[in-house]
């Protein structure tokens, strides 16, 4: 009996220094934590792209009226020798490069064949050269947004001048005339 009285006694000693180091413990714990400090309200959004066309550098929207190429020369040099100017404006908050694309089905195609109509763009800064596109490529370029065009990061609020020609090779098309019509030239900014 003796025994199992110190054996208790001894337990509730084991117990009772447990109890008071993990309150001390504990206690110590709760002194080193500081309150709970909050950043509310945040919020995440993305910056913006918005591109719109001008013909005139003047009036700037999403469409404008484009242009007709006429009495092109299959084989011969691209029309018009000076090109049709038009502006792309970035009115967005980032950086956007430009991809060029047909965004339609042209009209009168029976007889053409489209790969060999060229687009000539050209961006007109300083060291920026003419690009070409066969107009078949600009059209099927469409579903996967464009082809893009070098040399023509816009910035922020900022404005780029390009030019527009078309060309045909001299096998590009048979009979005596061709008449394409109902091309939407499009033009689409990515960030960069």
């Amino acid at each position: 009996m003796k025994k199992s009285k110190r054996i208790r006694g001894l337990k509730r000693s084991i117990l009772i220094s447990t109890l008071l180091v993990g309150l001390a413990g504990g206690a110590a714990f709760a002194v080193l934590q500081s309150q709970q400090d909050t950043l509310t309200s945040n919020s995440i959004s993305t910056a913006s792209a918005n591109l719109t066309v001008s013909n005139d550098n003047i009036v700037y929207a999403d469409s404008r009226p484009g242009y007709s190429f006429t009495n092109i020369i299959p084989g011969g040099a691209a029309v018009p020798a000076a090109g049709q100017p038009f502006f792309l404006k970035n009115t967005g908050g980032t950086p956007l490069g430009i991809k060029f694309m047909v965004s339609n089905t042209p009209t009168g195609t029976a007889g053409i064949d489209l790969s060999k109509v060229d687009v000539l763009l050209t961006t007109v800064a300083s060291g920026n050269p003419v690009q070409t596109f066969s107009l078949q490529s600009l059209i099927s370029s469409y579903a996967s947004g464009g082809i893009a065009v070098t040399g023509s990061n816009i910035d922020p609020g900022n404005f780029q001048q390009y030019k527009l020609q078309v060309s045909m090779t001299s096998d590009a098309m048979s009979g005596s005339s061709a008449s394409i019509g109902n091309i939407d030239f499009a033009f689409r900014g990515f960030a960069q």
